[in-house]
């Protein structure tokens, strides 16, 4: 049975807001025998783009994250088990925050978030021809209740289409995981409160969704051969053809991450982040969306631009770095 998309929104919002419940060691261990090089070295077998920045004595090892990775997916996720375990600390992506107010807010505005204003349906924002190509590609579903349905909502269900498994696991759990059970003390870059991600969503109008549902019909006419596509890339450390793929672009322009007022913060916080901790001793592993590291103008350019060796896998569009 189809996921109605207020309850589509209602699952990725409370996602989004929930607490993580893990707990970080506040011990960082030491351990003696272990190198930089040897570190740098296991994270690299894990088949997923990883660079390696040094500044004095400090390491930086940015893994470049993906979502939507299939549980099933052969990408060695044991190696960047044991690069992480052998890290001094740890940096993850931002985390919200939110309070039981905030909980209770979503339910209670749930219908307003998830519908377009008004009575208003998706021809009245969308050009002629961009709606006749959701037309073609909404045409198997049952009714029509997507016409009504907000763009956050409707962005949610054409990536769907598009084959993008938001239950899949990636380089973040696998860090996470093996953090916990290693005592690898690690913090997110930054916190974005419940509160606003709700205001967000409640206040924003639907013209500013019109990107992701253009992007995003795009990659649901790619089908899930797209998403296949981007995976392997990604493991194949094709960052330029990752970024290229329909999905990736979609993804880039759609809620949470590409909300005109979320993603500058997103972009900030790491950019601050990775220059904080080049000022710490030892190794830090830093798992970061593939995107703001390698976008142009993002993270890995920024450290080049500082006059620092950036060494990994081609990130550039035109091979120069």
């Amino acid at each position: 049975m189809k996921t109605s998309g207020w309850l589509k929104v209602s699952v990725a919002v409370l996602s989004a807001l929930a607490l993580q419940t893990a707990a970080f060691a506040q011990d960082v261990p030491e351990p003696e025998a272990t190198t930089v090089d040897d570190v740098v070295v296991t994270a690299r077998r894990a088949g997923s783009p990883i660079w390696q920045v040094e500044q004095g004595g400090s390491t930086v090892i940015l893994v470049g994250a993906i979502g939507g990775v299939p549980r099933d997916f052969d990408w060695r996720p044991e190696a960047l088990e044991a690069a992480t375990a052998r890290s001094q600390r740890i940096l993850y992506p931002v985390q919200a925050e939110a309070s039981i107010s905030d909980l209770l807010r979503l339910v209670w505005r749930m219908r307003t978030i998830a519908n377009l204003p008004n009575g208003t349906t998706s021809a009245d924002y969308l050009s002629p021809e961009l709606q006749a190509r959701l037309e073609t590609v909404m045409a198997g579903e049952r009714g029509d209740r997507w016409r009504t349905q907000s763009f956050v909502a409707l962005g949610f269900d054409l990536l769907e289409k598009a084959g993008l498994d938001r239950r899949g696991r990636g380089a973040t759990d696998a860090v996470r995981r093996a953090a916990r059970e290693a005592d690898v003390d690690g913090k997110p870059v930054g916190v974005v409160r419940g509160d606003e991600l709700i205001d967000n969503l409640i206040t924003q109008p639907p013209q500013i969704y019109l990107p992701c549902i253009e992007a995003a019909i795009a990659a649901a006419e790619a089908g899930p051969a797209g998403a296949a596509a981007r995976i392997e890339a990604w493991r194949s450390l094709r960052v330029p053809e990752v970024l290229a793929t329909p999905l990736d672009k979609a993804l880039n322009v759609c809620w949470p991450s590409g909300d005109p007022e979320i993603a500058p913060v997103l972009r900030t916080q790491w950019a601050q982040a990775t220059t904080a901790v080049l000022g710490e001793p030892g190794v830090t592993l830093a798992v970061a969306p593939l995107r703001i590291l390698a976008e142009p103008g993002g993270v890995l350019d920024q450290l080049e631009a500082q006059g620092l060796e950036v060494i990994g896998p081609v990130w550039k569009s035109d091979g120069v770095q």
